[in-house]
Parts: structure tokens; C-alpha cells; sequence
């Protein structure tokens, strides 16, 4: 057993033995065990981020990502009385590089980055290290927690740069005029390989989104328990102290059928049954349920926006401006990113940006209200 194979073979070896003991699994069960398990799992296993990993995330395509949401935080913490402490989390910080970004853009506002404490939310041990090493330089106040109930409390900027997508989904085909949950289990025909079943009838059709559950036989629909433990956490959190929570990641407007399950290693798409463990899994954010899930929640929500037009008003062509002059080495390479953030057929439309607010907290910079 090499090295590389043994951590999938370690979680498909428990996986099978959990099916063969249980009956086919829901997916979301083995979801978070290949991507959470604490000694072999995706994220406790790799620091997947990067040109030369397995994929690639804006703050690593561009500093001008992380450099406006700084801008953008910055100006948020003003418009809430520019608290001191203010506490600034990021869910999901990768390799660390949007929170160096955004503190050293924050410097330009008076009294910011000495007012921020900065806490990591993150489960990966590998990519803690990373974001030591990543903020090293930082002056500001640094730590980890596990879950954003553990992060200090106080007003808070949250932020979460596809992080969402990363959550664990549920998924439900409809069969005969029922849903029933997409399970998984061993494909009959070779025992060794995982494949999807139909497992039992929803209980509660709630969990389908409105506009889907007359679907015709044949449709699956995707439901995202996790963005609603996380919705529930910000309602907690900001019912008791004032705040933003910002969150980019892609996925539709409005709730759409069809399987967006992946795989990604080696930035190709793979099986996402396959040698688990050694592939991220992720799935598109809907968010028209999440904007109505927080709303419900009694949060404010403005956006979803797509990614091009939020970044083009904060300013995004007048920074890659600034940088092309001040490196005109770099100014093919500075277009390439621009255009790769904010195109349409890039990152521009796909990604969408979304804040959830407290409730009576003063409008976000750069979003509009949300209209069901």
C-alpha cells in the first residue's frame, strides 16, 4: 500500500464495512467522511489550493480579489460605528492568502486592522500550518477556532470565499410521484466500487425546494442542510451583537434540478465516488433558498450578485489600472486575471456574492436588498 493510496483505501475500507453493517448510506454521511475525516479525510490530509494542487480559488488568481474585500470590509466596519474590537472571521481560509490580502489592503482605513482580531475557521491541521505561515508578517491579532460558535463574540465581519460549496449536500430523485433520498452503496457488480441508489421515501418534502417538487419522475434535487446550520449560527450570533457575513461562492440565482455534484483533483473532474478521501467534493450554492432560508431567520440579506458586477463596483479594473502601471511586466498577466474574475464566461456570472446581516445593521457596501 503506498503512501497516496492509503489514506482513500483506509476511508473506502470503513465506508464499505459501514454499508455492509448499515445498508446503503445518504450521501451527505459519505461526504463528510471523505472530506472530514480526521486522519484520513480530503482536507485533514492535503493543502489542496493552488495553481499546482488540485484547484484554484480567486484570492490565489488575483491579490486584487483579497485586496477589495478588505476595502469592502473596511468600509462595512465603518458603517457599523467602527467597533473596537471588531472580530473578523473567515470560514474555510484555504492557504490564508484573502485574509493577508484584506489586512494589508485595511491599513488604508484609520484605525481598521488594529481594531480587527482575526480568527481562522478552519478543520484541516495541514492548511493551519499554511496560514501561520501565510500571516506570519501580519500585525493584527490572529487564532483558530473549530466552528464559527467558537469564534469570540462581539460585532463581527464573517466572510467565507467558496466555502459553502464545500458543505455536504442531500439529494432526492423523484420516482413513481415520490422523492426519495440518493443514497450510496457497493455496486453489485463489483463489490469493491461505490455507486448511487435509491434509498427511502422523504418523510418531509420540505426539504425540496418550492418550485421543485412537482418535478416530473426523473428529476433529482439538491438540499443544502448545512447552509441552513450555518444560517441558524449567523441568526444566533447577530441577534446578540451587531454584523456582516459575506459570503462568494457559485452556484444559481433561483433553485434549479439536476445533479451539481463534482470531484475535482488534479483540477480535472473525476468520479465523486471514487478513491475517496483523495478529491474535493462540492456542489452548487442555491442561492435563492439560502437568501430566503436568512430572511425567514429574521437576517437581512442583500445580493446574490454576480461576482463580475461586484467586483467591477468595487473597483476592481481601476485597481488592475493601478498595478498594470506600477508593473508593466506584468500587465498581460494582470488582464488575464481580471478578465478571469469578472468575464461571464469566467468566474464573473457563475459566482455570485451574498451578505446576511444583522438585523437593523446599516446596508453592505456594493449589494442591493434581496427581492424574493
Amino acid at each position: 500500500m503506498t503512501e497516496e493510496a492509503a489514506p482513500s483505501q483506509r476511508i473506502a475500507a470503513a465506508l464499505r464495512e459501514r454499508i455492509a453493517r448499515e445498508g446503503a448510506i445518504p450521501l451527505p454521511v459519505f461526504m463528510i467522511e471523505a472530506l472530514f475525516d480526521p486522519v484520513a479525510g480530503y482536507y485533514a490530509t492535503k493543502d489542496p489550493i493552488g495553481a499546482g494542487a488540485d484547484f484554484i480559488t480567486a484570492p490565489e488568481i488575483s491579490q486584487m480579489f483579497g485586496e477589495l474585500l478588505g476595502l469592502w470590509a473596511a468600509e462595512a466596519w465603518a458603517g457599523l460605528g467602527a467597533p473596537s474590537p471588531v472580530q473578523l472571521i473567515e470560514l474555510g481560509p484555504g492557504k490564508g492568502t484573502m485574509m493577508a490580502d484584506m489586512l494589508r489592503a485595511g491599513r488604508a482605513a484609520t484605525g481598521f486592522t488594529e481594531a480587527a482580531r482575526v480568527t481562522l475557521i478552519e478543520a484541516s491541521a495541514a492548511l493551519k500550518m499554511v496560514q501561520a505561515k501565510t500571516l506570519a508578517a501580519s500585525t493584527a491579532s490572529l487564532g483558530w477556532a473549530d466552528g464559527l460558535e467558537r469564534a469570540a463574540p462581539g460585532p463581527a465581519l464573517i466572510f467565507g470565499n467558496e466555502f459553502l460549496d464545500c458543505l455536504p449536500v442531500r439529494q432526492a430523485v423523484k420516482a413513481e410521484g415520490r422523492w426519495r433520498e440518493r443514497c450510496v452503496a457497493l455496486d453489485p457488480e463489483a463489490p469493491e466500487r461505490f455507486a448511487f441508489v435509491l434509498g427511502p421515501v422523504l418523510t418531509d418534502e420540505d426539504f425540496i425546494p418550492e418550485t421543485l417538487r412537482d418535478a416530473p419522475d426523473g428529476s433529482l434535487a439538491e438540499m443544502r442542510p448545512g447552509d441552513l446550520q450555518v444560517v441558524d449560527a449567523l441568526a444566533a450570533r447577530f441577534a446578540r451583537h451587531p454584523g456582516h457575513a459575506l459570503f462568494i461562492d457559485y452556484g444559481p440565482a433561483k433553485p434549479e434540478p439536476g445533479d451539481t455534484l463534482q470531484a475535482i483533483r488534479a483540477h480535472e473532474k473525476v468520479d465523486p465516488l471514487d478513491a475517496p478521501g483523495t478529491a474535493d467534493l462540492t456542489a452548487r450554492v442555491d442561492f435563492g433558498t439560502l437568501a430566503r432560508a436568512a430572511s425567514l431567520a429574521g437576517l437581512q440579506v442583500h445580493g446574490p450578485k454576480p461576482q463580475g458586477a461586484f467586483l467591477t463596483g468595487l473597483g476592481i479594473e481601476q485597481r488592475a489600472a493601478m498595478l498594470a502601471r506600477a508593473r508593466p511586466e506584468a500587465r498581460e498577466r494582470i488582464a488575464r486575471q481580471l478578465h478571469r474574475l469578472t468575464a461571464a464566461d469566467e468566474m464573473g456570472d457563475l459566482f455570485k456574492a451574498i451578505c446576511l446581516s444583522s438585523p437593523g445593521a446599516p446596508p453592505p457596501p456594493g449589494l442591493d436588498p434581496w427581492t424574493a
